[in-house]
């Protein structure tokens, strides 16, 4: 490292990845709606847990949710990694039905019934179309902000294609 320190530009928002040799990296967690279509997104480094992002991906949902109630209860579906007592009482706190299954539950399920998929491909697909932008697939940007308006393009557009506005 230099003697003066980090050079100005770095900004943070990015950290080690842990699974590619250390090198500086982005984590996005992206909320969907039950069709793939992106409602709330947050950023941080690649070495942050996932249940540490949570809070900042429901706080940042844009459009306004109607209240839960008891006929009408609003669903979020997880995997293990969210899988704690806080995720939980977090999600209690937004008013959702937590639906967090483990690894070898959901893999027993699958090879019972032929055909049956998890239900996170819809949250796989929707990374899927999120890396098909170049500009937000490996991040250039030094400073967050521009990522991540970048990325906030990148779901709009997502969304109206969704809605059938842009071909």
């Amino acid at each position: 490292m230099a003697p003066w320190g980090k050079p100005h530009w770095v900004e943070k928002k990015s950290g080690p990845n842990p699974t590619d040799r250390a090198k500086s990296g982005v984590k996005r967690s992206v909320l969907t709606e039950g069709h793939g279509v992106p409602i709330g997104l947050a950023v941080e480094g690649a070495n942050r847990h996932d249940m540490k992002l949570v809070r900042d991906t429901l706080e940042s949902i844009v459009v306004k949710r109607p209240k839960p109630t008891a006929k009408k209860k609003q669903n979020m579906c997880l995997d293990k990694g969210y899988d704690y007592d806080e995720v939980r009482d977090l999600l209690k706190e937004f008013g959702f039905t937590a639906h967090i299954r483990s690894r070898g539950e959901e893999a027993n399920e699958i090879k019972q019934e032929a055909g049956k998929r998890a239900r996170r491909w819809v949250v796989e697909r929707t990374h899927s179309w999120l890396n098909r932008f170049r500009r937000i697939l490996i991040r250039w940007d030094k400073k967050p902000e521009t990522y991540i308006a970048f990325l906030h393009f990148a779901c709009a557009l997502i969304a109206f294609r969704a809605a059938g506005s842009f071909g």
